[in-house]
């Protein structure tokens, strides 16, 4: 089963999510141009929610560092350790793991570990703590090989270095560690595909339903103990904004889901219910100190189906416009209902298990009539109610 959420959130003029030169990110749809917001930002405020606001406990969530060593040396001298050892074997168990080290003792790319996996590599670095100090310290004497670095021959030497029997006990860790967060995004490992996660959530780029254009607000700032004498101001300087009614769209595969999760079903189920609330609470954080654009969403849409998702962006081909009666998120809901009565009219609805959605304003829809619920509690709940998480398919979204 496939869940589906389908967002209209309008945000004053802000920032949120800027490009190399600073601007908000943007793009061509439909022939116009469009506010966007990158599907990483959005998984980013989404994985942020679930800490901030304690929507999954520590053990089910995620790190994505390079700063690995750092936090393994962390927990081992917790346990007693000396730090500069505790370093030595933490970087002789990643090179062994077949992770090459930076020079400056970062790992080459950031790495996706469940919390509950960066447990366990301490604890086995604690448990062959001797085994390793040795390697390291052979390491580390005059004349032996260089295991430091991304070079071939360093990440070969560094991971031959350490017994099979060492490298296959952190290998058994690394199976995810139940982190909701990790199951739901996925993960590459560029050296070791075997640790990888296949994603079981797709996330769109949040584009506008509206064209827009890009503002610029002209800023000054005076030094507070300037003399009363002097005019001007000390600093001045440029930031581009827009405002724009974002559509976003997001799909979970259940199965596939509990299958990251261990087939741990009330796991998956607790996942589910907690990307469905920070996807509708998180907001990206982008110059929100210049703008505070905390706008929430005006319209919350969720599909529980079989099979064949259906992204609703196309029902923005051509932009919204306000009119003189109808503001620009009314006008985007009823080009969102149009468009679904479109698609289910020329594909039927075969496979559709549960559609829920609320909004602020008292739009009379047509092709969802019959699915408004009083609130967001409801709709997560009859989500959760009608959530199978039973069935994995070859083709994950077809």
């Amino acid at each position: 089963m496939l869940v589906e959420l389908h967002i209209l959130q309008n945000f004053a003029p802000a920032n949120l999510n800027r490009d190399d030169t600073g601007a908000p990110k943007d793009c061509v749809f439909g022939g116009y141009r469009r506010a966007r917001i990158s599907s990483q930002c959005i998984k980013r405020s989404i994985r942020d929610a679930f800490k901030v606001q304690e929507l999954l406990p520590e053990a089910n969530r995620a790190v994505r560092t390079a700063r690995l060593i750092e936090k393994l040396v962390t927990v081992l001298a917790a346990k007693g350790h000396p730090a500069d050892q505790a370093r030595a074997v933490a970087e002789t168990a990643l090179k062994g793991m077949g992770l090459a080290v930076e020079t400056t003792g970062l790992t080459q790319y950031l790495l996706f570990l469940g919390n509950a996996e960066v447990a366990a590599l301490a604890e086995v670095c604690d448990a062959y703590w001797e085994a390793l100090s040795g390697i390291a310290a052979e390491a580390a004497a005059p004349g032996a090989k260089p295991a430091r670095g991304t070079s071939k021959e360093a990440k070969k030497a560094g991971k031959e270095a350490v017994p099979a029997e060492i490298r296959k006990a952190f290998q058994d860790i690394l199976d995810g560690g139940k982190a909701a967060d990790v199951a739901l995004f996925g993960r590459m490992v560029a050296d070791r595909p075997e640790f990888e996660v296949d994603a079981s959530c797709q996330v769109a780029h949040a584009i506008s339903t509206n064209r827009v254009s890009m503002e610029f607000d002209f800023y000054t700032a005076v030094d507070d103990l300037k003399p009363g004498d002097t005019a001007g101001a000390d600093m001045l300087g440029t930031v581009e904004f827009n405002s724009a009614c974002f559509y976003r769209y997001a799909n979970v595969n259940l199965g596939l889901l509990s299958q990251n999760l261990g087939g741990d079903e009330e796991l998956a189920r607790r996942s589910l219910e907690a990307f469905l609330r920070a996807s509708i609470n998180a907001i990206p954080t982008g110059k929100q100190n210049s703008f505070a654009a905390q706008n929430p969403p005006s319209f919350v849409f969720a599909v529980a189906r079989t099979s064949h998702p259906w992204s609703l962006a196309n029902a923005f081909l051509n932009p919204v416009r306000p009119s003189n009666n109808a503001d620009l998120m009314h006008q985007s809901v009823l080009a969102l209902d149009d468009y679904w009565g479109r698609l289910v009219r020329m594909y039927g609805s075969r496979g559709i298990a549960g559609r829920w959605w609320d909004s602020l304003g008292d739009e009379q829809l047509v092709s969802l009539k019959d699915a408004r619920v009083d609130g967001v509690e409801k709709l997560v709940q009859s989500v959760l109610d009608t959530a199978d998480f039973a069935h994995v398919k070859e083709s994950v979204w077809a």
